[in-house]
């Protein structure tokens, strides 16, 4: 049912949106693509329009019209070598629900390890892409700070930083995460909840994290297990994963920053001679194709929500729209797989040292 209060003030897209109860979408649809709209939502839509008496400005209606209808996404900002298990994933969502809001994606990339300007510069002199969607955001990041300077209309999954003022961006809680990897070992039976993580100040995302490991432990009545740090590398972080299923034992967990790192703990395991899942729980984070392969539950980041939201954010931008009063956070999910699924075995005894055979990876 369509609303009836009378707008406040300047009456935009979002205004009829609002009053039709649709999305922003449905109404530049019902404007632009009316055969994509269903006739029950296209006859509510355009009498609110009527209603309104919402008419788009000539100014955009000519914006509009020389329009690429392209949004360039940046790969691996941070560089090659710099593992981000969510970035193909949040590029083939990206692509597969711009359609639907009148886009295309034009992907880019830079062999640097950190963000170069001149590809922006490139795409949007020569009218290649109408904005851009930011991934891969951090402390320094001299992309947003650029676009603003120059005009150029961008949305951010994840947030900017080092300008809190910029509101169009959406992003995971990841405190909301790894406090739910702990509730969901506490709730398997394990006892101490260990965790595995990035060294402190590398990034906010991970940081938060940990804390969220660390409250959730709290949450549940216990003080937080081992806490151990390394790289983002699988080779590097071997030892200090070694020591940290040492330290939390068998009937223990560990909830990792990442689903590397989860990997990491995994075949820790394995050499400790330990069963994952019945001796030692172990929680990755991104849910990504490594945690598929290797069995391990982990954290799920909403990436086809995050996308939409994301072009959503682009067509604000895009539309002049006031700016928003904050960004969308958005809450994971969780994953269960075999390397939390304890079984009728009982755990091995918790005196027991860890000196098994050396089992290397068991894949």
């Amino acid at each position: 049912m369509s609303g009836t209060h009378e707008p406040t003030g300047r009456v935009n897209v979002n205004t009829v949106a609002e009053a039709a109860q649709v999305s922003r979408q449905t109404v530049t649809n019902v404007l632009r693509h009316p055969e994509r709209v269903a006739p029950e939502t296209l006859t509510r839509v355009q009498a609110e329009i009527v209603r309104l008496g919402y008419r788009p400005s000539a100014a955009a209606q000519s914006l509009q019209a020389s329009r690429a209808g392209a949004i360039g996404v940046e790969l691996n900002a941070l560089g090659a070598e710099y593992h981000n298990a969510v970035m193909a994933p949040f590029v083939a969502e990206l692509t597969l629900a711009a359609p639907g809001h009148s886009f295309h994606m034009v992907t880019f990339g830079s062999p640097t390890h950190t963000p170069t300007l001149e590809s922006y510069q490139q795409l949007w002199r020569g009218r290649v892409v109408d904005a851009f969607v930011l991934a891969d955001t951090h402390v320094g990041d001299p992309r947003p700070a650029w676009l603003r300077d120059q005009g150029i209309p961008f949305a951010s999954f994840g947030r900017v930083w080092d300008y809190p003022a910029f509101t169009r961006w959406v992003d995971v809680d990841g405190h909301h995460g790894t406090g739910l990897a702990v509730a969901h070992c506490v709730d398997a039976g394990y006892a101490t909840i260990g965790y595995l993580g990035s060294p402190d100040g590398v990034s906010v995302v991970a940081d938060a994290r940990r804390s969220g490991w660390q409250d959730g432990c709290r949450a549940t009545g216990r003080a937080p297990g081992p806490d151990r740090s390394g790289p983002d590398e699988l080779d590097a972080v071997r030892r200090v994963a070694d020591e940290l299923v040492a330290a939390v034992g068998p009937g223990g967990a560990v909830v990792c920053v990442t689903d590397l790192h989860a990997v990491a703990v995994l075949h820790a395991v394995w050499r400790a001679g330990l069963e994952p899942g019945r001796d030692i729980g172990i929680v990755g984070f991104d849910d990504s194709e490594l945690a598929r392969m290797h069995g391990l539950t982990s954290v799920s980041q909403p990436l086809a929500e995050i996308a939409r939201t994301a072009l959503e954010l682009v067509h604000e931008a895009l539309g002049g729209d006031a700016t928003r009063a904050d960004g969308v956070l958005l809450r994971p999910g969780l994953t269960p797989r075999g390397s939390t699924r304890r079984t009728d075995t009982p755990p091995l005894d918790a005196t027991r040292p860890l000196t098994g055979t050396k089992e290397e990876e068991k894949t």
